[in-house]
Order: C-alpha cells, then sequence, then structure tokens
C-alpha cells in the first residue's frame, strides 16, 4: 500500500506540472494575439490620421430620423433650381413609367383560352375609369400622369403615399378614387415608444407599426405644414388612417426601414458644388468681360478722349480701328482667361459621379456623346435598362398590382362590367384578377439591324412576338 500511494503521489505532481506548463502556455498565446490585434483587423477598420474611427453604425430609421426633413428640402431644391437634378428625375420617370404602364386583362375560360369578351370589358371600364375626373380626388391627374407624379415624388423625396377613397368621383360608376400624399404631410416628428400595453404597437416617424414593424396606420396631416395660410383657414390636424387604406411607395434598402430616403441622398452636396463651381467660373467670366482697358498718361501730357460729369476721360474703342496714343501714353488691356479650359473636363468628372449616384448612365444624364462609341454607349444602355426593369418590376409590384384587385372588386360590385357577374367573381376572385402590366420598352439606335435581328430570333424560336412587342412597343400589346 506505501507503494502504491508513492506511484499515485507522483503521477498527481506530473500531471500538476503539465496543466501549470499548458497555462502558461495558453496565457503566452493569449498575449500574442492580443499584440497582433490590430495587424489582423481589416485595413479599413484600423483608425488613423487618414482614416479616423470609430464610425457610428446605426439602424437605418435612426440616421433618418435626424436627417430625413433636410434630404428632402434639399432634394427638391436641386430639382427645381440645379438642371442635371431635374435630368435625372426625368430620366428615371421616363424610363420606369414612360406615357403609362399598360394593362391587358388575362381571364381565361375553362378552355383555357383567353376569354375576349370579358376581358375587353374589363378593359373598357379600366380605361374609362383612368380619366382625370374619375381616377383622381382632385380631378386633375390622369392615371398615367398619376403614376409619373408618384414616380417623380420618390425619386425627389424616397416617398410617396397613395390613399385609397371608396367613393365615386366624377362621372365615374366606380365608387374607387386615389389621392397622392407627399411625404411633408406625415408627422415625421410624431414618435411614441408604445400606444398601448396590450397590443405593443409603436409610432416611429409618423408611421405605427406592430412589433414586426408591420404598419399598422399613418398619422397624416390634414394639409402641407408649409401651406400657403389665410386667416381664419383653421388649424393643422393630424389624422390617424388605418394601414389598409394607403400605399406606401418607397424602395427599402435596409430592414426595418419606416421612411424611404431621396433617391440623390448620395450625390447631393455634389450637385451642390457643381451648381456653386459653374456659376463662380460664370461669374468670373462675366467680370473678365466686363474689364475696361485703361490708358496710362504722363503727367502734363493732355490725353484724348470725353470727358465725363465725374472728372474722367474716356474713348469708344471700335473692332478693327486702331487709336493713335500720344507720347508717353500706354495702353493697359487686361488679360482674359475666361472660360477656364478647364471646366469642360471638369465638369464631366462630376457627371460622372452624379450618374453613378442617381442611376442614369454619363451619357444620358449629360447629353454629351462625344466620349461615347456605339458599342460603349449600347453597353452602358443595356445597364441602365437593367435598372429600370427592377424599378418597374418594384412599381408594378407595390402599386399597380395592388390598385388593380382593388378596383377590379369596386367595379365588379358596381355593376360597371357587364361582363363579369357578380356571383362568378365572388366565388373565384382570383380567376378574374388574371392580368398583364406591360411596361414600357426600348428601341435600338439602328432600327433596320434591330427589326432584321427580332425576326430572325422569333424564326428560330429564341423569342416570340408577343415578347418583341412587350419589348420595344411602349406598353402596346
Amino acid at each position: 500500500m506505501p507503494a502504491r500511494e508513492g506511484f499515485v503521489s507522483r503521477v498527481r505532481q506530473a500531471v500538476s506540472v503539465l496543466m501549470n506548463r499548458q497555462d502558461s502556455g495558453t496565457q503566452r498565446q493569449a498575449s500574442a494575439a492580443n499584440g497582433n490585434h490590430a495587424a489582423r483587423m481589416y485595413s479599413a477598420a484600423q483608425p488613423s490620421r487618414l482614416n479616423p474611427g470609430p464610425i457610428p453604425n446605426g439602424s437605418a430609421d435612426s440616421e433618418l430620423v435626424s436627417s430625413l426633413r433636410n434630404l428632402r428640402g434639399r432634394s427638391r431644391q436641386l430639382i427645381r433650381d440645379a438642371s442635371y437634378a431635374k435630368r435625372a428625375q426625368i430620366l428615371v420617370v421616363n424610363n420606369v413609367i414612360g406615357s403609362g404602364i399598360g394593362m391587358q386583362a388575362q381571364v381565361m375560360t375553362s378552355r383555357d383560352t383567353l376569354a375576349d369578351r370579358v376581358n375587353d370589358g374589363i378593359e373598357a371600364a379600366w380605361a374609362d375609369w383612368c380619366e382625370a375626373e374619375n381616377c383622381h380626388t382632385g380631378g386633375r391627374l390622369s392615371f398615367k400622369m398619376l403614376e409619373r407624379a408618384l414616380m417623380a415624388q420618390v425619386f425627389a423625396a424616397g416617398e410617396v403615399f397613395v390613399r385609397k377613397h371608396y367613393r365615386k368621383f366624377g362621372k365615374s360608376k366606380v365608387p374607387f378614387a386615389l389621392e397622392m400624399i407627399e411625404a411633408e404631410r406625415l408627422a415625421d416628428e410624431f414618435t411614441s415608444p408604445y400606444l398601448s400595453a396590450q397590443n405593443g404597437n409603436h409610432v416611429r416617424m409618423g408611421i405605427e407599426v406592430d412589433e414586426f414593424y408591420r404598419p399598422v396606420a399613418y398619422w397624416i396631416r390634414k394639409r402641407h405644414p408649409n401651406e400657403i395660410r389665410f386667416s381664419g383657414g383653421g388649424v393643422d390636424m393630424v389624422e390617424r388612417v388605418p394601414a389598409d387604406q394607403i400605399i406606401h411607395l418607397a424602395v427599402v434598402d435596409r430592414w426595418p426601414q419606416t421612411r424611404g430616403e431621396p433617391w440623390m441622398h448620395a450625390v447631393l452636396q455634389t450637385f451642390a458644388d457643381l451648381a456653386g463651381y459653374t456659376e463662380a467660373e460664370i461669374t468670373r467670366a462675366r467680370v473678365q468681360a466686363s474689364t475696361p482697358w485703361t490708358i496710362e498718361t504722363p503727367e502734363g501730357v493732355d490725353s484724348f478722349g470725353e470727358q465725363q460729369e465725374d472728372g474722367s476721360v474716356e474713348m469708344d474703342v471700335e473692332p478693327g480701328v486702331a487709336k493713335r496714343l500720344n507720347p508717353g501714353e500706354k495702353m493697359n488691356v487686361p488679360a482674359v482667361n475666361a472660360p477656364n479650359p478647364a471646366l469642360d473636363p471638369f465638369v464631366r468628372y462630376i457627371l460622372r459621379d452624379l450618374s453613378a449616384g442617381t442611376g442614369p448612365s454619363y451619357s444620358s444624364l449629360s447629353r454629351d456623346y462625344s466620349q461615347a462609341n456605339y458599342s460603349s454607349e449600347r453597353v452602358a444602355q443595356l445597364d441602365d435598362r437593367d435598372l429600370w426593369r427592377v424599378y418597374q418590376a418594384w412599381f408594378i409590384g407595390d402599386f399597380r398590382m395592388k390598385i388593380h384587385r382593388e378596383w377590379l372588386q369596386a367595379a365588379v360590385f358596381s355593376r360597371s362590367i357587364e361582363s363579369v357577374p357578380v356571383e362568378q367573381y365572388a366565388v373565384d376572385p382570383k380567376k378574374f384578377e388574371a392580368v398583364l402590366f406591360k411596361p414600357r420598352g426600348w428601341s435600338w439606335i439602328d432600327p433596320a439591324k434591330e427589326v432584321e435581328a427580332y425576326k430572325e430570333a422569333v424564326k428560330q424560336g429564341f423569342t416570340t412576338t408577343t415578347d418583341v412587342v412587350a419589348a420595344t412597343g411602349g406598353g402596346q400589346d
């Protein structure tokens, strides 16, 4: 027994020594790791004299809440005053909406063929409702122009709201119309951590959301906060509008993101810099063009010219006429170096930055095709069209599809579409909601080659006539 206890004691001592060595090694490794922590960081994350840090890393709403009003104001001001900002908005609206997104009803029969009579009735009723006095609560915007106005607001302010009103306007038989609400009318200063302990809803920049950030209601002002004021015009009021009456059009970049951001937010300062720089260059050129010539006359020598009321002597200078100076006189002609020869390349550089931040290609935004050839311009247009198709799909999914379903329901139940029986629609509404939206398409620079290429593609089965018309027909079917 004593020998066994001695053996156990020696084993325990060996294990203890081994554990101590391992602990020492672990400590040395941890110390080395801490010492090499900076070396293992991403270079973009290492703070330095040229790379300050740390950088605030907030949520989408926390960054928008203190910036949104200024961003909207500056974006609208630039669109009003800066030509290239206005051009960028027009390009987006023209390419996403164009002259309007076409609609083609696609109701099928039991034999899996198009029900022409039903589809014609739906399309005819839709065309009647799309007149300005019927579809717009203000009676000024036809549906096509309403689409353009909505897209313009999304570009300028980052978002726009559409309120659905279930009543008849104008001569419409359909109890359904739309009201466009600008972003400023939302009470974005209204923020509450919770409204009710029972449901857990809270308000974020004027939008009441549930625990999953799903909109429940919108807190909307009765009028624009900076509307024209008249004496006795009433007081401002905020109305809580349920979410099922509102369509909030905004492109969501991060989630959760309650409000939309102006599409020019990344280049607002660049737009302002360009406007200020060009104004300074024009002012410099005007000053140089207005700087007079001067003649130095020695004392005691009579100068020629006409004496003015203030005692100065002036003379007229005509093109192609040389004036002989008196002995000792010297003419000083100011140096003219305006316009600045570096202005054009510098503006092109700025415009490339602006095109990258707004979406359209440089040549489309600037209308400067001197730097492009056929191949480069085709690549630029292909890149642009990919972007426009993404926005077209977003607009159709978030707006047109929702509007079509509600309009169709109101039209059928008001018996405005005789070819659609109410009882059949009530049983299977999805059958009658089948629809094909046809956004604008684009053609190429050389139509002869384009037509031949499409003819060959149809002949070989690579595409169909329907797809060709959809791609180039501007919304026609």
